[in-house]
């Protein structure tokens, strides 16, 4: 029986995770979360991991207590989740969201086991850290997110003579779609979180509708797939039915196409190279009628053009802008900066971050804090 571990089990990426893990026989080595201790209870009850985590260290002493009769080993704090992730298994699934997911992805690494990875962050802080440790380690990297998935299947069977010409990422657009600066001068937390298409957390859903998770996207298939930056196109799609394409040298795309539900992309990294029957609905393109296309607006959604600087700067500068963003996000979720008011905070890291190109994972760390504190000087409450 294959045996996973999922980091983040009480989010969306995990809940099916753990659903496409059942359906295909799957055990469940460990299992992790922040602190959401109902869910992460009920999980244990049914899933019976050997390991839990909990990174709230008072979460984690409730835990410990309500599955006391399972057998289940409650461990706390990142110490207990990099323990988790470290735990004899097959495959580590990273759906921690944010910087917080990159010391356990070192982690699963590290222990020889194969990343599945669906926390964008990991790579775009990490960077060559992470695909060192990947090469050292001899495991494999499977991308998770839907967009990368897409480009990895879509580059299965390419020769071998770099006959890959650029990356096509595709954009739902969000909720924003078409809306002016001037337009979007009011809009609430609330009206950010109407995503059309996919159901996902409210930090990436925020994170959607500024379009800096397409930037960091971007920023991904940069180091996953070894593509200069200037070859990553971006192209809004507001079906969400293609994933993401490739063009190849003689001007061929070849695009990957289905419903949007995560659980293809999920599967599909724990069965790579085989595949399985899905439990997501066939895709009825007649149904649908039409597919559309469009350039994205880089001057109303400023956010993209911040992480191509922070990409072709190198070095810490994703990073940097990567934390400056979550500060940002949670401030505009809380209500204490405006939605255009984001941008103005990410781009405040730029002037705290040093020019290293040889960085450790202390100087990532250390980054954060910085970019972190830039960005909140920057935040300035709305009117």
């Amino acid at each position: 029986m294959k045996q996973i571990t999922i980091l983040g089990s009480t989010g969306s990426i995990g809940v099916q995770s753990l659903d496409v893990a059942e359906r295909n026989g799957y055990g469940i080595t460990a299992l992790t979360a922040q602190k959401n201790v109902k869910t992460m209870e009920a999980q244990i009850r049914k899933f019976r991991p050997h390991y839990a985590a909990m990174a709230d260290e008072a979460a984690a002493a409730d835990l410990k207590l309500r599955v006391a009769d399972t057998g289940t080993t409650v461990l706390a704090g990142q110490a207990g989740v990099c323990a988790c992730a470290e735990a004899q298994t097959d495959t580590v699934i990273d759906a921690i969201v944010g910087l917080a997911g990159l010391k356990p992805a070192l982690c699963a690494v590290n222990a020889g086991h194969d990343l599945a990875l669906a926390n964008k962050e990991a790579l775009v802080a990490g960077g060559r850290l992470v695909l060192d440790a990947v090469h050292d380690n001899g495991v494999r990297l499977l991308p998770v997110d839907s967009e990368h998935s897409a480009i990895f299947q879509c580059l299965q069977g390419m020769p071998p003579n770099k006959a890959l010409k650029k990356i096509i990422l595709t954009a739902s657009g969000g909720p924003f779609f078409g809306k002016t600066r001037e337009a979007l001068a009011d809009v609430t937390a609330a009206d950010a979180l109407k995503h059309p298409t996919w159901d996902m957390g409210a930090k990436i859903t925020i994170d959607s509708a500024t379009m800096f998770n397409k930037g960091l996207e971007l920023i991904e298939a940069h180091f996953l797939f070894g593509v200069a930056p200037q070859d990553i196109e971006i192209l809004v799609h507001r079906e969400s039915i293609i994933h993401s394409m490739v063009e190849y040298t003689d001007h061929s795309v070849i695009a990957q196409l289905g419903v949007s539900d995560m659980r293809i992309p999920i599967q599909y990294a724990l069965t790579y190279p085989a595949r399985a029957a899905s439990p997501v609905k066939e895709l009825d393109l007649a149904a649908i009628g039409k597919l559309t296309f469009y350039k994205p607006d880089t001057e109303t959604f400023d956010c993209l053009n911040i992480c191509k600087e922070a990409i072709a700067r190198g070095g810490l500068f994703p990073a940097a802008v990567n934390s400056a963003n979550e500060e940002a996000n949670r401030l505009f979720r809380e209500g204490k900066i405006g939605f255009l008011q984001i941008g103005t905070c990410i781009r405040a890291a730029f002037g705290v971050t040093p020019d290293k190109k040889d960085f450790t994972l202390d100087d990532i760390f250390a980054v954060d804090k910085a970019a972190r504190a830039a960005a909140r000087a920057a935040a300035v409450r709305p009117q």
